[in-house]
């Protein structure tokens, strides 16, 4: 039996805002794991990097899931480019916390953490599972043209990673053919699961009283949520606005989250700067990060939920959305192609070309009894994310790690 697991997440803990900084989807789905993990029995302790000093050294978050903060380098946020060199010692603070009781398995999350689990691992003798969220070269072959490459240290990371990594955790079949593709991973040593749906937040409701809370007024609805960084292709969905007001000129583009990475603040400037330019400075509604729980309630109040990502392993925002009964319009590209049922919870688009994507919005915008019966579909299509199949399945693929029946 599975009683107890050591979750390393260096880079950014689960108990932070997701949309703004490095949290996103991943903080979420780590928080979701836990928090499952914990009610069904198995104690889920998360290690993280203590960003400010007023960090405590634990918190309980509820019975069975702690969140430790470990001292390495400034009790700051600080970019990723800059952890690589406090990796060993985050390793060697977890070493020192776990040893004395050691859980079964260690789960890493992001290359970082990866590396900290190896060196755990070598220590302590305990099996590693590692989950990527995104991948170096995956990234590189999507990237922006004026982004700069991921890192070779960063590539060098992933390989060393999957070569060492009892298991290697992929969020899609998608995921697993580029781990097979672009690292030559051993599929002996790699598993697939998807992260789970909380069905009891992220539920259909009524568009009216959504719209109402929120303070929408009855024009369409057309929604971005997530981090805003080049990876995510919120420019595209600001361009794509361009053709959707020309069509529905009472339409409104809300977008949801905050500056990201090294260029997050740039890029923001430059999506209010486009707007303006584009003529568009009242239709476009920089939001910020807001609560998770008020998230599904834009879910529920919009008519689409665009996802035009670069990159994505899984596509949290889409399952989500389509939990919620509200279709996406999203690239075809990575974890999505799994998440968005193409022409029937959605629509997926090949490349960014921001015209491609707004006559795919203006399809839900045109004919809401399209947009109602896809959004039907797409709750239907939603159910298949669920946290009690990702608990069975983790616990499966953790007994596969430890050799264990």
């Amino acid at each position: 039996m599975i009683d107890s697991i050591a979750f390393l997440s260096m880079h950014t803990s689960p108990l932070l805002q997701p949309g703004s900084g490095d949290a996103g989807g991943m903080n979420v789905y780590l928080d979701e794991l836990s928090r499952t993990m914990a009610v069904r029995g198995v104690r889920a302790d998360v290690y993280t990097r203590r960003t400010d000093p007023d960090d405590p050294d634990v918190v309980d978050v509820i019975p069975g899931y702690r969140v430790f903060h470990i001292d390495a380098g400034a009790a700051t946020a600080l970019p990723v480019s800059a952890l690589p060199k406090h990796v060993r010692l985050f390793a060697r603070q977890v070493e020192a916390m776990l040893r004395p009781h050691p859980p079964q398995i260690l789960h890493s999350h992001y290359w970082l953490s990866g590396w900290a689990g190896l060196l755990v691992k070598r220590s302590l003798g305990i099996p590693l599972a590692n989950s990527f969220h995104t991948l170096g070269r995956v990234k590189d072959e999507s990237r922006r043209p004026d982004e700069p490459p991921e890192s070779l240290l960063r590539i060098a990371a992933e390989h060393e990673v999957i070569e060492g990594s009892d298991c290697v955790m992929a969020s899609t079949p998608s995921e697993a053919q580029e781990l097979l593709e672009f690292y030559g991973a051993d599929p002996n040593r790699l598993c697939t699961s998807p992260p789970g749906v909380d069905h009891r937040l992220f539920r259909p409701g009524s568009k009216a009283r959504a719209r109402q809370r929120l303070g929408l007024g009855e024009g369409p609805v057309v929604l971005y949520v997530g981090r805003i960084q080049p990876l995510k292709g919120v420019d595209v969905a600001v361009e794509a606005m361009a053709a959707i007001v020309a069509r529905h000129k009472d339409s409104t583009l809300m977008v949801v989250g905050g500056p990201s990475g090294p260029r997050g603040l740039g890029e923001m400037t430059a999506l209010r700067r486009r707007a303006v330019d584009l003529g568009l400075a009242g239709k476009i509604r920089f939001v910020g990060p807001v609560p998770h729980g008020l998230v599904a309630e834009m879910y529920r109040a919009a008519d689409v939920v665009m996802v035009p990502s670069r990159s994505e392993s899984f596509g949290l925002v889409a399952a989500e959305a389509q939990a919620c009964g509200t279709p996406v319009v999203a690239t075809r590209i990575g974890g999505l192609t799994d998440v968005v049922d193409d022409g029937a919870s959605g629509f997926l688009i090949d490349g960014w070309d921001p015209v491609q994507h707004a006559e795919a919005v203006l399809r839900f915008l045109d004919n809401p009894e399209l947009a109602a019966k896809m959004g039907a579909a797409a709750v239907r299509w939603s159910k298949r994310f669920s946290w009690d199949a990702t608990f069975r399945r983790y616990i499966e693929l953790y007994k596969g790690a430890l050799g264990i029946g």
